[in-house]
């Protein structure tokens, strides 16, 4: 899983109708070193790895969620469905210690 802030929605003109119920999110990963003030602070936004993720959560722009990408996006579906990456979490706070160095 990783970390990211909604930085967007995105708009279809078409969609497939297995994606009924859900939205777009254009996503931007966030660093290890901004995971504990996430929530708190907006990170900075990574322009490069930003990706589009679908949501059927309900998170909105500036939530920080949890996304599953690869075959692992399909797992909660019962059906075929063409994604690559879903959220699967909003994070209200996140607490992270960087394990020690060897």
């Amino acid at each position: 899983m990783r970390i990211a802030q909604v930085i967007g929605r995105v708009t279809l003109n078409v969609q497939d109708p297995s994606f009924k119920g859900g939205r777009w999110l254009m996503c931007s990963p966030v660093a290890t070193e901004h995971f504990n003030t996430a929530c708190h602070t907006a990170p900075p936004v990574s322009k490069e790895s930003s990706l589009v993720a679908y949501d059927n959560l309900g998170a909105g722009e500036g939530d920080i969620v949890g996304i599953v990408e690869g075959a692992e996006a399909t797992a909660p579906f019962d059906y075929d469905i063409p994604i690559d990456a879903i959220t699967v979490a909003i994070f209200d706070s996140l607490s992270y210690q960087a394990p020690p160095a060897s």
